[in-house]
């Protein structure tokens, strides 16, 4: 008998069998996950006040919503969340430098899909171009390029992070004329570097049509509220800008969030299932992840989010100065969450579930970050140093 119509297959754990399985014992299996994850480890650099959140946006769990491809249209189909979308996006718009209705956009399922919506809207007016990235770029950046079947030129990044310029004119000029998608960076994986956009703009404009795409998906927020003289938002000359709306405010689910120059040309052949309005490429999400951010933004407020930016630079501010003190070589991009130091013993990276990069490890200021945990980590690190294992 084969196992599709077997009435009795054997406890295949977490398998989905022919049959239904226990109710109880699937409830055991992800309250056993979420004790795991949320209560017995330490993911620093995790939200931690995911509790607060769900306890104010939990009842949006309980409904379904599907938004259609123009978050600006209404229509008798009308969910009643472009408002809401609205809302957001003007919110977000603001936060990245843009005066009221230079900008617009949509809120995605995840900073990949956003990203993806802005180097739609940007590749039409160029004539062959191709997409430039940092050799520190996070990997979806490379991997939208790929999925839009665009020519991928990596170039060379900085000690500290950034964009060679010097690098990116090099390359610009060997494909003169051809047009450049070059991709910055607001927060790379590793060192949380901002590209300067107007430096980036001006060395491969030189050689034909630029468009500037930010991703801006792990560093916008900081920058944004940042008392460093950054160089990354639509003041300074970005076309095209992706934010994430999850990870330091703590969303449940993730969301991304496109913005485009409303003057940008819209492409010429939209991708299947996507739709053009105007300058606006968009396809059909679910609504989700829009009330969520409507929610969280309204419970904190401009003034909220601006307290709990500012309380991370705190705790990154503080970490570098302790970790330098426990002889791990810290550094932190100026404006930056992110905290790299020398790679410790494995002990401290499992103790801490510490992300590590070839030589290096990172910790983000955001969540369960406080002073406290990073006084802890700290003393492991100088523990480690002298040779004392935990």
């Amino acid at each position: 008998m084969s196992p599709r119509t077997d009435p009795n297959p054997p406890d295949e754990g977490l398998a989905i069998g022919y049959q239904p399985s226990s109710f109880e014992a699937d409830t055991r299996y992800l309250h056993r996950l979420y004790r795991a994850l949320g209560h017995e480890r330490n993911f620093l650099g995790f939200p931690d006040h995911l509790g607060r959140v769900m306890g104010e946006v939990g009842p949006l769990l309980g409904m379904f919503d599907a938004q259609g491809s123009n978050p600006y249209a209404r229509n008798r189909f009308d969910t009643g969340t472009q408002d809401y979308e609205e809302e957001v996006l003007r919110y977000f718009a603001a936060l990245a430098g843009a005066s009221p209705g230079q900008a617009q956009g949509f809120v995605a399922a995840s900073p990949h899909d956003a990203l993806l919506g802005g180097l739609l809207s940007a590749r039409g007016g160029l004539p062959e171009p191709s997409v430039y990235v940092s050799e520190q770029a996070h990997y979806e950046v490379v991997r939208a390029g790929e999925r839009l079947g665009m020519y991928t030129v990596r170039v060379r990044a900085l000690p500290d992070g950034t964009r060679d310029a010097e690098d990116l004119r090099l390359q610009s000029r060997l494909r003169r004329g051809a047009g450049a998608l070059v991709v910055a960076a607001c927060g790379t994986p590793l060192h949380g570097a901002i590209d300067d956009v107007a430096d980036l703009y001006a060395a491969a404009g030189e050689f034909g049509p630029v468009h500037v795409p930010v991703d801006a998906s792990a560093g916008g927020l900081a920058a944004a509220h940042s008392n460093e003289a950054l160089s990354w938002s639509f003041a300074h000359g970005a076309h095209s800008l992706t934010l994430s709306g999850h990870s330091l405010l703590g969303l449940p689910v993730p969301a991304g969030i496109s913005l485009v120059r409303r003057r940008q040309v819209a492409p010429t052949a939209p991708a299947p299932g996507m739709a053009v309005s105007g300058h606006l490429v968009v396809g059909s999400r679910g609504g989700l992840a829009v009330l969520l951010l409507w929610a969280r933004l309204r419970s904190l407020g401009r003034a909220g989010v601006a307290a709990m930016v500012a309380g991370c630079q705190d705790v990154a501010a503080y970490a570098l100065e302790e970790f330098r003190a426990a002889g791990a070589s810290p550094e932190c991009f100026p404006g930056s969450l992110t905290v790299t130091f020398a790679c410790p013993p494995v002990w401290v990276v499992d103790k801490w579930c510490l992300e590590v990069f070839g030589d290096r490890a990172r910790i983000t200021a955001t969540g369960p970050m406080t002073h406290t945990a990073v006084a802890e980590l700290a003393a492991g690190l100088s523990a480690a140093r002298q040779g004392v294992a935990a």
